[in-house]
């Protein structure tokens, strides 16, 4: 099964140099890229650009109109007629059947701002202890993924920051 994930990076080059490296890394065959596309924010910019990629493996298994149609329900509507809201408010209604839902459309319209980019990627096959560790340099927040809770809380600590671990709570029958 494939992964929908969103990265956001607080510079307007931080998704390319991240799809950079993953495109590394997928040479390793330790990610496979299905799909991919990249929504860069200049600052002083009134919206933002984007990018499909067609150099990816699955050549582009979304295809271009799913990523017009996102990229017109992230950052687009405030510009659009009511009428075209309606039918906008439709589409969203479909993308739910992907796992982009109202929540997924708010986190990423809040996040990506004037002065960041932002990497949609399609993924499969991805081997998280190596490539966690090939990332690490890059700063980046995982805004949303299609895994479940369990699984992006594993993938979230994965590629958090090295912290100094809290010492553990003693449980009674270590106390014996």
């Amino acid at each position: 099964m494939a992964t929908l994930s969103v990265l956001k990076f607080d510079t307007p080059e931080g998704a390319q140099q991240m799809l950079s490296t993953l495109e590394s890394l997928q040479k390793q065959q330790l990610v496979t890229i299905q799909d991919a596309a990249i929504v860069t924010w200049p600052q002083g910019q009134k919206k933002p650009k984007t990018q499909q990629l067609h150099s990816m493996a699955g050549a582009g298994a979304l295809g271009g109109a799913f990523w017009g149609l996102l990229f017109g329900l992230l950052f687009f509507i405030p510009f659009l007629g009511l009428a075209i809201g309606a039918a906008m408010g439709a589409l969203a209604g479909h993308f739910s059947d992907y796992g982009i839902d109202d929540k997924f459309i708010d986190s990423v319209k809040d996040k990506v701002t004037p002065g960041t980019s932002a990497l949609f990627l399609l993924t499969s096959g991805a081997v998280v202890d190596k490539i966690a560790p090939a990332v690490k340099g890059q700063k980046f927040e995982i805004i949303q993924t299609n895994l479940s809770k369990e699984q992006e809380d594993k993938l979230r600590a994965a590629f958090a920051e090295d912290e100094p671990a809290a010492p553990a709570a003693e449980t009674p029958a270590a106390a014996s």
